[in-house]
């Protein structure tokens, strides 16, 4: 768990940085940039809270099923 914590934070801090450097040496408008990195940032935070309830829903059936008695 604390290995794909680790890794969603280094995918979010990579983010921010890519987006801060593509930002300072864009071709276009800063605003219309801005727009784009935002709508992009956004639909990337869904995708991780998706993988994150995906995720969470698989591990707590595989607890759910670790916490059931076993029949003998």
């Amino acid at each position: 768990m604390r290995r794909m914590f680790g890794f969603l934070i280094g995918i979010l801090v990579g983010a921010l940085v890519g987006s801060t450097i593509a930002l300072l040496m864009a071709p276009e408008s800063g605003e219309k940039l801005r727009g784009e990195l935002r709508d992009r940032g956004q639909g990337f935070m869904n995708d991780v809270r998706h993988a994150a309830n995906s995720r969470r829903i698989e591990l707590r059936g595989r607890l759910e099923s670790l916490r059931a008695p076993r029949e003998m």
